[in-house]
């Protein structure tokens, strides 16, 4: 037992099935897939938004923490 009495944390393990596994695993890349391109357009977009306003183009890395 804890040091803090948790009653309403389950207690049971839950053995999840291999199938059901490799599903989760398949859809989370997916989301990061989907995820790590919307960043990259996000970043891109932002950086030739800050040149075209005449940003130098150190500052732009500097300022995003590139």
């Amino acid at each position: 037992m804890s040091v803090i009495d948790c009653d309403y944390l389950p207690t049971e393990k839950v053995k999840i099935p291999a199938e059901l596994a490799l599903l989760i695993v398949r859809k989370a890349s997916a989301m990061a897939a989907a995820f790590e391109e919307q960043a990259l357009d996000q970043l891109t977009k932002d950086a030739r938004r800050a040149i075209l306003r005449g940003t130098e183009p150190r500052r732009v890395i500097r300022e995003m923490r590139l």
